[in-house]
């Protein structure tokens, strides 16, 4: 019996002082908690969380949608294609940038400053052409981002086989057409939305394309040559896709001024389209040489045009066993099919030159020349001066 009694008490005590352990520990959490309330609320300027966001007390933060698309960073409002932030820069992160071709903004500049001068002598007014940026973006965020209506031009680089964009708004092809057919100065083009562009619209737009794509060439001849040719003219951003959506471009912007007339032309040229002259590209650019020396070009022309060249005169060409040849004796005659008059043909190494006559002239033997050298063999001959 007094066992019992022992064993109630001691059990009583045991859970007295696990009631007390459990409280201490509750007001210190609590405690903790409290502090780190308060050291929040000391950060942020004071005042509760509701207070701060406007919210009632127990309420959830919910976050409009300006708040999403810049955590997301798919703000189509942005005009710079290289601020990007949020996700959307983790996803363009891999894209290549244009600073890693430096000859690129060299070829640009000199774009600008060709079509300055074209655009003045093809409008006969006072043209001022600036270049706005140049950016990488994908191609189908930019297809995505055209302000329609436009008319988009799509053409082909002949020497490097693939094709580009280029993009005229609305406001220049107004302009254009307004000061080509003689519209007054000082007033604004009109706009007339919700139609088509007319056929002579079509075709001054076309005439400016050309225009452009012809200092285009100009612009890259001292880099490599290349001939850009239109090959059509769209309307609808879908029947001009040349690449992937998710193929790498290269977005120049430029924006030519008509006194108080004007607008953007946008050119993009794919990175499939630059990558056989990439190795031109990377190079760095001294002076106004474009990584050419004209004193040195010089100097091995004339280097070359002064050159020893052997000249072989074949009088008739015969093929035998390897047998008779290994055979051949002392006193064999070996019989030519020419004669005293037959052409003789002149070559350089394997190359054929030309044909002529063979006689004399004092105590030497000569060869009359009778006809030009073949186009071809003169290609030929520049070629291997060229390596």
């Amino acid at each position: 019996m007094t066992g019992d009694v022992d064993q109630e008490a001691m059990m009583a005590q045991w859970e007295a002082e696990l009631a007390a352990e459990a409280q201490a520990a509750t007001a210190g959490v609590t405690a903790d908690g409290g502090d780190l309330a308060a050291e929040w609320e000391a950060m942020v300027g004071g005042g509760s969380m509701g207070e701060r966001f406007n919210m009632p007390a127990g309420a959830e933060r919910i976050l409009n949608q300006d708040e999403i698309d810049s955590l997301l960073g798919f703000d189509l409002s942005e005009d710079d294609y290289n601020e990007r932030s949020g996700i959307r820069a983790i996803i363009n992160s891999a894209m290549v940038s244009y600073e890693r071709l430096p000859m690129l903004e060299i070829v640009f500049d000199r774009l600008v400053r060709l079509m300055t001068t074209s655009l003045r002598n093809f409008t006969s007014d006072n043209v001022e052409v600036s270049l706005d940026n140049i950016s990488s973006i994908r191609f189908g965020d930019y297809l995505n981002s055209i302000p329609l209506p436009a008319i988009l031009a799509v053409f082909r680089a002949e020497e490097l086989d693939n094709y580009g964009l280029l993009t005229v708004d609305s406001n220049l092809i107004y302009s254009i057409v307004d000061v080509l057919l003689g519209g007054r100065r000082g007033t604004a083009a009109l706009r007339i939305e919700g139609r088509p562009y007319t056929t002579i619209e079509r075709v001054l737009v076309q005439r400016m394309v050309e225009v452009v794509l012809n200092d285009a060439r100009q612009a890259f001849e001292p880099l490599t040559a290349v001939n850009f040719n239109l090959d059509r003219l769209e309307t609808n951003p879908r029947f001009a896709a040349i690449a992937r959506p998710a193929n790498a471009a290269i977005l120049v912007k430029l924006r030519i001024d008509m006194e108080d007339r004007g607008g953007r032309i946008e050119l993009l040229l794919p990175y499939a389209t630059l990558e056989p002259i990439r190795k031109m590209l990377l190079q760095q650019f001294m002076g106004e040489k474009f990584g050419r020396d004209n004193i040195w070009e010089s100097h091995l022309a004339t280097e070359l045009w002064t050159t020893q060249m052997e000249v072989r005169a074949v009088l008739d060409e015969q093929q035998v066993p390897l047998s008779r040849v290994l055979n051949l004796k002392v006193g064999e005659t070996i019989v030519l099919n020419a004669q005293a008059d037959s052409p003789v043909q002149l070559r350089c190494g394997a190359i054929p030159l030309t044909t002529g006559r063979m006689g004399r002239k004092g105590h030497s033997i000569a060869v009359r020349v009778d006809t030009p050298l073949a186009s071809s063999t003169k290609r030929r001959l520049t070629q291997m001066r060229k390596k």
